[in-house]
């Protein structure tokens, strides 16, 4: 059974920071493509940014150049590091692994930035 958990969530001020840890209980972890997604009250869920299985990266427009995904596959984990946190940023963030048909989530964390 496949399952992903997501941690780090929080309350922020804006301006600060969190790093989202995504652990994947599954096999042959490294040949998946991982990555981060949210939703925020009232909207779609949106991408954040991806990793594929070679450790290339993309990211929204909105979190450029202040977030950071990695991934280790020694642990079996994938991160999220998020700076310069802004209210908009507010959602639940949600960890996902594809590759090919296979496409699995976690249940979410919820970072909220408030002063």
């Amino acid at each position: 059974q496949v399952q992903l958990v997501e941690s780090g969530g929080g309350l922020v001020q804006p301006g600060g920071s969190l790093r989202l840890s995504c652990a994947a209980s599954i096999t042959m972890f490294s040949i998946y493509n991982m990555g981060w997604y949210r939703q925020a009250p009232g909207k779609q869920r949106d991408l954040v940014a991806t990793i594929t299985s070679t450790g290339r990266t993309n990211y929204a427009d909105s979190v450029k150049g202040r977030f950071t995904i990695s991934r280790d596959n020694g642990k079996n984990t994938v991160y999220l590091q998020m700076n310069s946190l802004k209210p908009e940023d507010t959602a639940v963030y949600y960890c996902n692994a594809k590759k090919l048909a296979m496409d699995y989530w976690g249940k979410g964390t919820l970072v909220t930035i408030s002063s």
